[in-house]
C-alpha cells in the first residue's frame, strides 16, 4: 500500500481544483491510501471527499504538525501548494515529494512587461503533472465536490429554489479588483428574467443587501448567510452561474453548470478558468480586451492601481444580460 499526502492549505477554489488529483490517485493506484493537509477553514469542501481517507488540518503550529505527518511514514508528498509551508513540512517528513510548477516567472512576466509565455495549460493538468512518476494520469473527469446529504437550503425556508429556475450569482471576491462595481451588478440582476440568489462571505454581506435593495422582488440575498456547502447546493441546483474569478466558479465547474465568468484585474490565460474535464459543458469568459494595464497582478487589489477600473466598468453589461436569458 502506498501511503501518499496531498497538500493544498488554501483557498475554496485551489482546492477545488485538486479534486481531479485526488480521484485519480485514489482509483489508479490500487489500495493507496489517499491524505490530505489543508486549513481547518477548507474542512468542509473535502470532509465528505470519498476518495480521501484521511483528512488533516493545520491546526497546530507548523513544526509541531510537521513532526506529528512524519510518524504516519508517507511514502510520497504530492505539493500543490508549494511555498514556504509546504516546503517546511516536506522537509520535516522527508520523503519522496513531487511539487507542481507556480509559473510565477511566467506570470511575473505577463503582470509586469505584458511578455506572454504561459504555457496553454490548466492549473489542473499541470496539477496532474506531478502524478506522472506514480503512473497516474488525467481521467477527464472534471472538478468533484461532494455535498453532505444532511445539508438543506429548506434550512432557509427557500424551498421554491429547488426547482432550478434560478441565476446564482456569486458576487465575491477575494480581492476588490476581481469585483464588478456594485452599480452594475445592479443594472445586470434588474433585466435578468430569472430569480437570482446572491451568494457571498460575510465579507460581501453589506454590498449584497446594497445590490438587492435596489432590485426588483426576484433578487434574494443570501450573502453571509451560508455555509461553503449550503452555498454549494444553491449553485448545484441553479440554472445558471454568474461569478467572477472566483472560488464558486470552480464549485460551479464541479457540478457542471453554464457558467458566465466576469474577469476583471486577473486573465484566464493564468490557466484558472472553469475546468470541465473531457464535457463541453459550456462557459463564457467575459473581459475586456486591449487594456494596455491589464493584468495588473496575479492576484488582485483592494483598489484599481491606475484608477480608472476599466477593467470592470467597460465590462459588456448587455452581454452578460442576453446570455443569462438565453
Amino acid at each position: 500500500m502506498k501511503k501518499i499526502l496531498i497538500i493544498r492549505f488554501s483557498s475554496i477554489g485551489d482546492i477545488v481544483l485538486t479534486t481531479p488529483v485526488i480521484r485519480c490517485l485514489k482509483k489508479q493506484l490500487p489500495n493507496a491510501e489517499i491524505h490530505f493537509l489543508t486549513k481547518p477553514q477548507y474542512k468542509e469542501i473535502l470532509s465528505h471527499n470519498p476518495y480521501i481517507d484521511c483528512l488533516h488540518l493545520l491546526d497546530k503550529p507548523i513544526l509541531q504538525k510537521a513532526n506529528e505527518l512524519k510518524k504516519m511514514h508517507f511514502d510520497c508528498i504530492i505539493d500543490l501548494h508549494n511555498n514556504l509551508r509546504s516546503l517546511i513540512f516536506k522537509s520535516i517528513i522527508n520523503t519522496e515529494s513531487y511539487s507542481f510548477n507556480k509559473l510565477n516567472f511566467e506570470k511575473w512576466l505577463m503582470v509586469n512587461f505584458k511578455i506572454n509565455t504561459l504555457p496553454k495549460k490548466h492549473i489542473v493538468k499541470r496539477y496532474l503533472e506531478t502524478t506522472k512518476t506514480l503512473g497516474v494520469t488525467n481521467d477527464g473527469e472534471g472538478l468533484d465536490y461532494f455535498i453532505p446529504k444532511n445539508i438543506s437550503i429548506e434550512t432557509y425556508n427557500y424551498t421554491s429554489l429547488q426547482n432550478g429556475k434560478y441565476i446564482a450569482f456569486a458576487i465575491g471576491a477575494n480581492h476588490f479588483t476581481k469585483k464588478l462595481p456594485n452599480e452594475k451588478i445592479i443594472e445586470i440582476c434588474n433585466q435578468i428574467n430569472h430569480k437570482i440568489i446572491l451568494l457571498g462571505g460575510k465579507e460581501d454581506e453589506e454590498n449584497g443587501e446594497i445590490i438587492s435593495t435596489n432590485c426588483n422582488k426576484n433578487v434574494i440575498n443570501l450573502c453571509g448567510k451560508l455555509s461553503i456547502n449550503e452555498s454549494a447546493l444553491i449553485i448545484k441546483n441553479s440554472l445558471k452561474v454568474i461569478t467572477h474569478d472566483t472560488g464558486m466558479m470552480h464549485v460551479a465547474a464541479a457540478f457542471k453548470k453554464e457558467i458566465i465568468s466576469i474577469w476583471g484585474n486577473t486573465i484566464p490565460e493564468f490557466g484558472m478558468t472553469p475546468y470541465y474535464g473531457k464535457l463541453d459543458v459550456g462557459c463564457l469568459k467575459l473581459e475586456v480586451q486591449n487594456l494596455s494595464c491589464r493584468p495588473c497582478s496575479k492576484i488582485g487589489f483592494s483598489k484599481c492601481p491606475k484608477g480608472h477600473f476599466n477593467c470592470m466598468k467597460l465590462q459588456n453589461i448587455e452581454n452578460i444580460i442576453s446570455i443569462t436569458n438565453s
